[in-house]
């Protein structure tokens, strides 16, 4: 990677992403692109145009012109807002990411995109996930993740398009509010024990779903992108996690550090059927041969940085 091009680079990755990728290639080799525009670092800190990923033409245009070997195609709807409104979900996930991959066959760009857990269904064996396993979700988002797998494997295939992918579990972050997903209850919950000491989960007591802290994802992206392509038997869509935890074990080990939080439910039908549907835990077995995938930090690690960090953020209860 030497020009990159980022979609979606004011989101949950994006704007965490682009920050990193500064640092790494230069502050000008990384073209920022969101459909909105706001005062951010990621906007002042190099180039940032504004795109609509559903217009092909201006997507190729702004590629062109920054002469960008590297596609980052990070814009999309998120789990629980896809199924809010599964038509728009179509439209901007699927025709954002088939005119992404159209630029990058025609600028003979290398790909990223991610996928997710949600590309798993209720058949698929819940423990253990394996990276080659049946995939028949039941949310549009989850088709739609499905759907880009398999586009981007065409794209490698069919044009030699070198397409490279992550099934990313729950992201968990500091610096970027919570955007629309059914893992998001492991963000706020964080928030929440600083601002109020309490916090209502939506996600019922006993639901493990996989996790991971920001850090590691970006990592994990850096690492995959600069892998020796020779050496991917799979590439859209590796496995990846750091831990798995129901919201009970969260809530226990904020408790180390605030010992009167409470945690109680209210569980949102929706989102709660949405993380029935996923694994409890995934096998990343491909992605630690294949590339060398490893995780720095597991739910102890992240709750101890994430209550400092978000404590320069936030005054605790109490103050």
């Amino acid at each position: 990677m030497k020009r990159i091009l980022v979609t979606g680079a004011l989101g949950q990755i994006g704007s965490e992403l682009v920050l990193k990728l500064r640092k790494l290639y230069g502050a000008d080799n990384v073209i920022a692109t969101d459909i909105r525009k706001n005062d951010t670092e990621i906007v002042h800190s190099g180039p940032f145009e504004l795109l609509d990923v559903t217009d092909a033409d201006a997507m190729y245009q702004i590629a062109k012109k920054n002469q960008v070997d590297t596609i980052i195609h990070l814009a999309a709807l998120l789990s629980a807002t896809a199924e809010s409104k599964p038509l728009i979900a179509w439209n901007l996930n699927m025709g954002g990411l088939v005119n992404a991959l159209e630029v990058a066959r025609e600028l003979k760009c290398q790909f990223f995109t991610p996928s997710s857990i949600g590309a798993f269904g209720p058949t698929t064996p819940k423990d253990h996930t394996p990276q080659d396993t049946i995939q028949r979700p039941t949310t549009m988002y989850g088709v739609n993740k499905v759907a880009g797998e398999l586009l981007c494997d065409y794209y490698y295939h069919k044009f030699g398009v070198d397409t490279r992918g992550l099934r990313f579990p729950g992201l968990i972050s500091y610096m970027t509010p919570p955007g629309g997903g059914t893992t998001d209850y492991a963000v706020e919950i964080y928030y929440e024990a600083l601002r109020s000491g309490k916090y209502t989960s939506y996600i019922a007591k006993g639901t493990y779903m996989d996790m991971m802290y920001m850090p590691d994802a970006l990592n994990a992206i850096v690492a995959l992108m600069e892998a020796d392509p020779a050496k991917l038997k799979h590439r859209n869509s590796f496995n990846v996690t750091a831990m798995s935890f129901e919201p009970e074990e969260i809530a226990a080990e904020i408790r180390k550090h605030l010992p009167h939080f409470q945690l109680d439910y209210d569980v949102d039908p929706v989102r709660q059927a949405i993380a029935d549907s996923w694994p409890n835990s995934i096998d990343a077995t491909a992605a630690k041969e294949e590339w060398g995938f490893k995780a720095e930090y597991d739910l102890q690690k992240m709750t101890e940085d994430m209550l400092a960090r978000l404590e320069q953020k936030i005054s605790p209860v109490g103050t």
